[in-house]
């Protein structure tokens, strides 16, 4: 830890390898966490650490390198074409910790396509490659025949159109 002024410090934590499906992954990002209470949180792009103080103090936590490793992008394709249906999700399909999870594990539920779920709060390393693997930066993720179908609200359109059902059809089918 440094101290950087009165109240201030940085904190470095190295993040989680990764656990998914038993796949072994490396630890190639870090979170680097400035608290400084007396201002509002913000996030900082991609940096190293080489000068931290030529940094905002505001910041609370952002990533210091990329976090889709080849590993990981292999082991994200497996799992997204061994399922016709896979949703990453903040929780599971039984206790969904996100109102925008729970929304399209309702509306999978109600079309009774079976489906997989991964809890992305589980491992800030899956949670922050998957934005890179889909180029999407908010879950929940839903992926149908291993291609990124959408977040909430493209499900929730989809859904309302009939569109979800036929791409959901076509997969039960093929």
């Amino acid at each position: 830890m440094w101290c950087v002024g009165p109240l201030d410090s940085i904190t470095v934590t190295p993040s989680p390898s990764l656990a998914l499906f038993g796949g072994v992954g490396k630890t190639p990002t870090c979170s680097l966490h400035l608290h400084y209470p007396s201002r509002p949180l913000q996030a900082l792009p991609t940096f190293t650490l080489a000068n931290p103080k030529s940094y905002s103090k505001r910041a609370l936590s952002f990533r210091c390198s990329a976090a889709l490793t080849p590993e990981l992008k292999n082991t994200l394709d497996k799992v997204v074409t061994s399922h016709k249906v896979v949703l990453f999700m903040k929780g599971t399909k039984d206790f969904p910790q996100c109102g925008f999870s729970n929304t399209v594990v309702q509306i999978l539920r109600s079309l009774n396509v079976p489906f997989e779920t991964i809890n992305i709060l589980e491992n800030e390393f899956l949670r922050q490659g998957l934005k890179e693997y889909s180029s999407w930066p908010t879950f929940p993720q839903l992926y149908v025949e291993g291609e990124f179908f959408g977040g909430c609200d493209i499900t929730v359109d989809a859904y309302k159109s009939g569109e979800l059902q036929e791409v959901l059809e076509k997969a039960m089918c093929s």
